[in-house]
């Protein structure tokens, strides 16, 4: 079945779908199924005042709602509906298994629903991986719409699938971000192309084990009808390609950092170049944009843009809006951020790293490092990551709960680093971090904030963690000038 075509036609009157989860996926989704004469029922473990809010609302519609009871499946249920993040072990979907009930996530809704308004349902290009799918979606954004094509970045991105299919808008092609929880729940998603980043131990408790968590991930090839964009660099990657069952004619297309190979794209002298959607791939390369228009141009964010531009061209985007679309493209807050520069001391803000993949690659974007690192740990291990870095580290600062998992790694495999660690968790702890991180920097260094952990420690957020780092060096800043 061609991935242009809407996937299936359902008769919503009067079937029974129960709505698992209350929050951004699961109103819209009892909204959606209501508005075309489902009976629904939404479920939701929580029974909070927030929660007593949205169901209100709901019930003001019309659909049912049972508050503080999501492990039992309603009579009559034909059809689960879930948000992403509820676990595949949970009683309710072992109990619709049991009696053979469908269960979609809010992907698949969407996919089923494209085309459901009357108009033609726009192409997605699909990105899923451990780390860099938010840059890379909206990257892809920026290029498609430097062709001047109508788009809009979404999925786990925060903009909702279904209000992307249903809305007022004809998109020309969405750039779609899809997690390896939405990517399990989805099973006839069919994507014009799709490209997986990289594959990195992450979500396991969820998944139950590495092999499920990239069999999910791999999910997003299935019946692509273009294009397979997989990381050159990621074996793994590579290997989910060749376990799909993808349309007749669609190509696999790798990126990589080095020179690229035929059907690939990759870098020549500070060029990002493309050897796959050219005529003559043997021996001809198209030259699509200079390193330096990649925003910011650290290795693992080129790696990025090679795959937003290998998707946009398997789209058929002209060079030139590749080009015009990253030199566009800012990326969002706390990824890779220069904060400022202090006595020849630069200060980034890498708070979005949150596991020691993603920190991983931003310890490679700089040479000599004042690393300050820290919080929930979230079941990471930190040796493989140390032993990468300790050749780049001036000195580190521990922060947070289980700082002391790092600073032991860095005992075993980087016994010559200076370490401070403070014994804190409170918000203030940043400030002094920060200044004690100023200690140890030498005029060249790097301060970066990555902590290969959760923030929920000592914040609300990996945005809140960003923001004490960036207010602390900017008081800092003021202070010297």
């Amino acid at each position: 079945m061609g991935s242009q075509e809407v996937s299936s036609t359902v008769d919503w009157q009067g079937k029974h779908v129960t709505v698992a989860g209350l929050g951004v996926s699961g109103i819209p989704a009892a909204r959606a199924l209501h508005e075309r004469g489902a009976l629904v029922t939404v479920v939701n473990d929580g029974d909070d005042e927030r929660a007593r809010a949205q169901a209100a609302e709901l019930e003001a519609l019309g659909i049912t709602v049972r508050l503080g009871d999501g492990a039992t499946l309603p009579p009559s249920t034909e059809l689960v509906v879930t948000a992403p993040g509820w676990q595949p072990d949970k009683p309710l979907f072992l109990a619709a298994a049991e009696a053979g009930v469908p269960v979609w996530g809010d992907v698949e809704l969407a996919w089923r629903l494209r085309g459901d308004n009357g108009r033609k349902p726009a192409p997605w290009l699909a990105v899923t991986g451990t780390n860099g799918k938010t840059t890379t979606v909206r990257m892809l954004a920026s290029i498609l719409e430097a062709a001047g094509l109508r788009t809009a970045a979404v999925g786990n991105i925060g903009v909702s699938l279904l209000d992307a299919v249903l809305g007022e808008t004809e998109y020309d092609v969405l750039a779609v971000e899809l997690s390896s929880y939405q990517l399990h729940w989805a099973p006839s998603l069919r994507a014009h192309s799709a490209a997986v980043l990289n594959l990195a131990p992450d979500h396991l408790d969820w998944h139950g084990s590495m092999a499920a968590y990239a069999a999910d991930k791999g999910r997003v090839y299935e019946g692509n009808t273009v294009a397979c964009v997989y990381n050159a660099a990621d074996p793994a990657t590579e290997d989910l390609v060749r376990e799909a069952d993808v349309e007749e004619g669609c190509r696999a297309i790798g990126f990589t950092l080095g020179a690229p190979g035929p059907s690939q794209l990759g870098v020549v002298d500070g060029i990002l170049v493309d050897r796959a959607f050219v005529a003559n791939r043997q021996k001809q390369a198209q030259e699509l944009a200079e390193v330096t228009d990649v925003n910011p141009p650290a290795p693992h964010n080129i790696a990025n843009a090679l795959a937003a531009a290998a998707l946009a061209r398997a789209f058929g985007v002209e060079p030139a809006a590749v080009r015009d679309g990253l030199r566009a493209f800012r990326p969002d807050a706390h990824r890779i951020e220069h904060v400022a520069d202090i006595g020849e001391v630069r200060y980034v803000d890498d708070s979005k790293a949150t596991n020691t993949h993603a920190t991983e690659a931003s310890l490679a974007a700089y040479d000599s490092i004042v690393w300050i690192a820290g919080g929930l740990a979230k079941g990471a291990t930190f040796d493989e990551l140390v032993t990468g870095a300790a050749k780049r580290l001036r000195g580190v600062v521990l922060i947070g709960a289980d700082r002391a998992l790092i600073r032991e790694a860095l005992t075993r495999h980087a016994p010559e680093v200076p370490v401070v660690d403070l014994d804190r968790t409170d918000t203030g702890a940043m400030s002094e971090a920060v200044a004690r991180a100023a200690e140890l920097a030498r005029p060249g260094d790097t301060v970066l904030l990555a902590p290969a952990c959760a923030s929920m420690d000592m914040f609300t957020n990996y945005n809140k963690r960003g923001e004490a780092f960036a207010d602390a060096v900017r008081a800092r800043a003021d202070e010297s000038a």
